[in-house]
């Protein structure tokens, strides 16, 4: 079995707690492809409602921004904060080849997944070769 540990894990924890603050960003992990053609992104966000979620393109630059908020009630005594909070962001950077105006998303169990189609003049097209009529002139 494969184990992968964060040896700064406490150490941000601490730093939250301290601080009211995480130590570093809070992180959005994501998988891309291309499936036939769409250009496909998912992005985890777990516990985030969909309401906080922010898209935006702009000059080919896709911004994702999302809030996750604490679910404990202002005034609680928190015992254990583990979960981060606060807002995320990423910034992917899409190329000529993707129509950018036809972008659809859909968040379900967590996941947010955006459908980039690639742009007609992109795709792989057949070109048609034309040549020798095969006319000759006869009695010469």
């Amino acid at each position: 079995m494969l184990m992968r540990t964060d040896p700064f894990r406490e150490f941000d924890r601490l730093a939250q707690q301290v601080l009211g603050s995480s130590a570093r960003p809070t992180a959005m992990a994501m998988d891309a492809y291309r499936s036939g053609d769409d250009f496909i992104v998912h992005f985890d966000l777990p516990g985030i409602d969909p309401e906080t979620i922010d898209l935006d393109i702009e000059r080919n630059v896709l911004n994702v921004r999302a809030e996750r908020r604490s679910p404990a009630p202002e005034g609680a005594e928190l015992i254990v904060a583990e979960r981060p909070t606060g807002t995320c962001t990423r910034q992917l950077f899409l190329g000529d080849t993707l129509d950018t105006d036809r972008v659809d998303a859909s968040y379900d169990a967590g996941v947010l997944t955006l459908r980039i189609p690639v742009a007609e003049q992109a795709k792989p097209r057949r070109i048609r070769i034309t040549g020798g009529t095969g006319r000759r002139e006869l009695g010469k």
